[in-house]
């Protein structure tokens, strides 16, 4: 799986480069591990704008500008939430794209509406937002379910970037 991180952070940063595109990310399940895919691809310091490790839901609030509304109204690790968390970065990070997640890495957490493994993520860009989730059984483990939410936000985003206008 870290080969194919790294491919696909590759084929990103690749991607942004041509376009004349930035991304940033608004992390939480994943902790960080998105922007270091990212950055640790040579030449990334020309795409990649920032990012916020929003494990908190007061910096969900606070810093992405996910609406209080939503959050009382939504679980976080859902579509509403992982969106608004995306189009926060977008405006905080002054990017053209931004990818967000939310999800519950386990072993602990996990409900039976929400069980371990479920991860949340969104792509917005000033044109639209995209948001998918997909659920891992808790047997992975907390590494390796982060470390496949890690890939599945990228191959959105990557989708996203890759799609005609």
């Amino acid at each position: 799986m870290k080969q194919e991180t790294r491919t696909t952070a590759r084929a990103i940063v690749k991607a942004l480069t041509a376009a004349g595109k930035t991304v940033a990310t608004a992390e939480s399940c994943t902790g960080g591990g998105i922007a270091a895919a990212l950055t640790s691809i040579s030449g990334s310091s020309a795409v990649v704008r920032g990012g916020i490790v929003s494990y908190a839901t007061e910096v969900k609030h606070d810093l992405l500008h996910v609406k209080a509304d939503t959050l009382r109204r939504y679980d976080v690790v859902s579509e509403p939430v992982v969106t608004e968390m995306a189009l926060g970065a977008l405006k905080a990070l002054k990017a053209d794209l931004a990818v967000a997640t939310s999800g519950v890495a386990g072993p602990s957490g996990g409900t039976a509406e929400i069980p371990v493994g479920t991860v949340w993520m969104a792509v917005a860009t000033r044109e639209g937002k995209v948001a998918t989730h997909c659920v891992r059984g808790d047997d992975l483990g907390r590494t390796r379910n982060t470390q496949r939410a890690v890939l599945e936000a990228l191959r959105l985003l990557l989708d996203v970037i890759s799609s005609p206008a």
